[in-house]
């Protein structure tokens, strides 16, 4: 599954919906959540079906981010599954245990309409969460892991500076990789989302380390991750270059072999083969 753009669009914005579809992302994530105002998420809520149809009539893959209080979150969670979304953002998850119980929850709706299980995206939002993330990723239902930066220093009494950050987000980062899950997220955080060029070199930095995508919040993002977030050309001819090397290498019942003057065995080789199937260029 290629995740590289996820777009937040409010599920009480009509507006926002109608031109979801048209803006290019590979995810689109209804958020219930932070965007949608207390006396607005019923009626949010209700409208879920109608939404999620709608935004991902250009081919989108579709999450809600539902609530985390267990009341909203459990009704959020069930409105979604109905409504047909592929998975849940699930905001400010704290423990294994919090998911397996929407899990339980869903399981008896998903047999009574005939649906696939609803995958889930935790949201680690507190120091406890990082701690736990391995524990986390390994709920059979979890595709991915994101981190939430300013919630992570709230709760650890700090400012959301970038040193204070990069340890957590990469914690989080490697229990998601630990656990073959995707991972969601950038190390630096680029608050302007008009700074494309400081958001551009923030996601290529995020790629090199193994992040599989971001979220965004405003439409002008989604080329910027869907660019960064992907093999570059150069990185594509690379790519072809070993593979086809270690073809030949092969052939002469060579293992590790010698190209442009790098050796290359096993883990570049998988490497080329993980680039290439990211490009979608892989035979």
């Amino acid at each position: 599954m290629r995740l590289r753009s996820l777009l937040y669009v409010p599920a009480s914005s009509a507006k926002f919906i109608a031109k979801a579809h048209e803006r290019g992302a590979d995810a689109i994530i209804l958020d219930l959540e932070d965007s949608v105002a207390p006396d607005q998420k019923q009626a949010a809520r209700d409208g879920l079906k109608d939404a999620v149809a709608q935004v991902a009539r250009g081919g989108a893959t579709v999450f809600v981010r539902v609530n985390s209080a267990p009341d909203l979150r459990m009704a959020d969670a069930e409105a979604a599954c109905r409504a047909g979304a592929f998975g849940l953002y699930v905001a400010k998850t704290r423990s294994p245990q919090e998911l397996e119980d929407i899990a339980a929850h869903l399981a008896p709706v998903e047999r009574q309409i005939g649906r696939p299980p609803v995958a889930f995206v935790p949201l680690l939002e507190d120091a406890g969460a990082v701690l736990d993330a391995r524990a986390i990723a390994r709920v059979s239902r979890v595709v991915g892991l994101a981190a939430g930066g300013e919630d992570i220093a709230t709760s650890m009494g700090a400012e959301p500076l970038p040193d204070v950050l990069r340890l957590p987000k990469l914690m989080v980062h490697l229990a998601a990789k630990a656990e073959g899950k995707l991972s969601f997220g950038m190390l630096l955080t680029v608050a302007d989302y008009r700074r494309l060029d400081a958001l551009k070199a923030a996601a290529r930095e995020a790629k090199a380390h193994g992040f599989d995508g971001a979220s965004c919040v405003h439409p002008s993002v989604v080329p910027v991750l869907n660019a960064s977030y992907s093999p570059s050309p150069e990185r594509i001819a690379w790519a072809k270059s070993v593979i086809d090397a270690a073809k030949t290498a092969q052939a002469d019942g060579r293992g590790a072999f010698v190209l442009n003057g790098t050796m290359v065995d096993a883990p570049i080789i998988e490497r080329a083969h993980d680039v290439l199937e990211q490009a979608g260029d892989l035979d």
